[in-house]
């Protein structure tokens, strides 16, 4: 048993931080981006043409939700192939694996943290948004100085929990032959026939990786906090 874990371990950290982490950070990373565009579309008071944005947005938020991941993720990467439109896509749209995880994982948590920091940005009391205009401030300014470093304080820890998630949900990046460290567990299991204990294996690491992010979660809000606490002095 030893020898096994002493021979697995390696390869399964080796992909952990290959595949696993940067498919994670990446996917986050555009989520976030992605979160912000549609949580300020949604609680735009535009009218108008705008509205057809705002519908969109929320078709958007609709849809991620209310599906499961790992059918997105076989959506993106085996179903789009055959989305072929004579003249425009006579082939398809053709992704490289760890392509279609990113765009899936991040379109994911793009839909979730939208409504994390819709909910954050409300919950900022509408007198920030006076009191910036009473000393001349444009609604952009107020958004940057005054209402997103205090909705930050608040959707945090959300965000942070999200992120742990997605390190756990790449998982499934097993189903469309992304080599993470799931999908290395089943390999070797699949040459020692040891799959409790390499499945346990992998089990641990997870845990292992998410602990470690669960301390920087906790330092980044305190950080946080001593920050937005000093502002406000």
């Amino acid at each position: 048993m030893w020898e096994i874990i002493k021979t697995s371990l390696p390869q399964l950290l080796a992909a952990g931080f290959k595949y696993t982490i940067p498919l994670a950070i990446i996917s986050f990373f555009f989520g976030i981006i992605i979160a912000l565009v549609t949580a300020l579309t949604r609680l735009s008071r535009q009218r108008g043409p705008f509205m057809v944005l705002k519908w969109i947005a929320s078709f958007y938020v609709w849809l991620f939700r209310s599906t499961p991941l790992l059918v997105q993720l076989f959506i993106v990467f085996f179903g789009l192939p055959y989305l072929r439109i004579k003249g425009i896509l006579p082939h398809g749209i053709k992704l490289e694996p760890f392509t279609a995880g990113i765009i899936t994982f991040s379109l994911n948590t793009g839909a979730y943290a939208s409504e994390t920091i819709r909910a954050a940005i409300s919950s900022v009391p509408r007198g920030q948004w006076e009191a910036g205009a009473a000393i001349g401030m444009t609604r952009l300014q107020i958004l940057w100085r005054i209402i997103l470093p205090q909705a930050l304080r608040v959707a945090l820890p959300p965000l942070s929990n999200s992120f742990i998630s997605l390190v756990k949900d790449t998982s499934l990046a097993a189903s469309i032959t992304i080599m993470e460290m799931f999908a290395v567990s089943q390999q070797i299991a699949a040459e020692n026939y040891q799959p409790l204990l390499m499945y346990t294996l992998v089990a641990m690491v997870y845990a292992v990786f998410t602990t470690v992010l669960s301390y920087l979660q906790g330092y980044l809000e305190r950080v946080v906090d001593r920050q937005v606490n000093a502002n406000n002095r």
